[in-house]
């Protein structure tokens, strides 16, 4: 991306479809549709918005999420599936990049999947949450090292992190040092009240400075009768209120323009992307002001595998349980030479 370039983005801040994820579905084209009229050339989507984030998990103790948890399960996203198709077509017909969080169905489990679409409808990225946050592990498996990249895109480099993986600095630090110039952020919204919308500013705010980077968040709105539907219980419905900040932040910390913290709406910007070498002119956290030498990070980038097959000359094959583990490597050789 020029240093001189601009570019417009939207931060999508609306309520999901918790009944069905058609209906979620039809929300995020039609915003993908707003935000591509509105000359956006990258829009921004909550966590794991498509069908709905489990805030079940968040009020209900396990025992009682059994219906709602297999509910999540039916409607969850395949990937690739109808959904990223229907996601992919309309990144490619409004020629936009655009940043999906989806509860992501692998068979028998569930994982936070942050999915990057570029203006030419490709898929390129597809990432894990790498640790789910305290209820969310009843709900999601854990993500691997494979996701923490950076993409090219239309709009420049973009890389993503979910949620409270902001609060990993080295999870951080491997984008930073991949050169991300636009940090996608995603919160589900709604969620532990005003002080989740503080922590949430503070935390994206700090990314953007430490980074040299824009910082584009998309938090979820949920209605009353939505907050109704999930807990009767009054008490336990205010841990579903507050928690809103949805917001696009600059290289140098601050907010673009005001962020959205009640109800529903979509942020629009314009990035200077200009600023970037303006903040990383006087500090380059991978850079000029790193010290390698003293601190460095190593990232295991490779996809995880439960199983994995090696194959002898003669056609058998032998599977490993534990990749990587040397006992399982020495018995591969007794056996192959054998």
């Amino acid at each position: 991306m020029s240093d001189g370039a601009t570019v417009r983005v939207a931060a999508v801040q609306i309520a999901p479809d918790l009944e069905t994820p058609t209906g979620t579905v039809g929300r995020v084209l039609a915003a993908i549709a707003e935000a591509a009229e509105k000359g956006a050339g990258l829009v921004v989507f909550p966590e794991t918005f498509v069908p709905w984030y489990p805030y079940f998990s968040f009020v209900h103790p396990p025992v009682m999420t059994g219906g709602e948890h297999v509910r999540l399960y039916q409607n969850a996203v395949t990937v690739p599936g109808p959904v990223t198709d229907a996601v992919a077509a309309a990144a490619r017909r409004h020629g936009i990049v655009v940043a999906l969080g989806v509860n992501e169905r692998d068979h028998g489990t569930l994982y936070n999947a942050q999915l990057i679409f570029d203006s030419t409808g490709d898929l390129v990225l597809k990432r894990r949450k790498i640790t789910p946050t305290f209820h969310e592990r009843m709900i999601w498996g854990q993500g691997d090292g494979s996701g923490l990249k950076v993409v090219d895109t239309a709009v420049g480099r973009v890389g993503a992190l979910a949620c409270w993986e902001h609060y990993n600095p080295l999870a951080r630090y491997a984008l930073m040092a991949q050169h991300e110039e636009i940090h996608v952020a995603q919160f589900p919204g709604s969620l532990v009240g005003p002080i989740f919308a503080d922590q949430i500013e503070v935390t994206i705010r700090h990314h953007a400075l430490e980074s040299g980077c824009f910082v584009v968040n998309a938090t979820g709105w949920l209605t009353e009768d939505q907050i109704a539907r999930i807990s009767p219980d009054e008490k336990l419905r205010k841990g579903l209120t507050g928690g809103c900040m949805t917001a696009i932040v600059s290289p140098e910390g601050k907010h673009v323009v005001p962020p959205l913290t009640q109800g529903e709406g979509i942020l629009i910007a314009d990035l200077d992307m200009g600023l970037i070498v303006k903040r990383k002119r006087m500090m380059d956290s991978v850079g000029h002001y790193a010290r390698p030498e003293l601190l460095s990070l190593n990232l295991d980038d490779r996809a995880t595998s439960v199983m994995r097959t090696v194959a002898s000359q003669d056609g058998q094959s032998f599977r490993q349980f534990e990749p990587g583990s040397q006992t399982d490597e020495a018995d591969d050789a007794n056996r192959l030479a054998g």
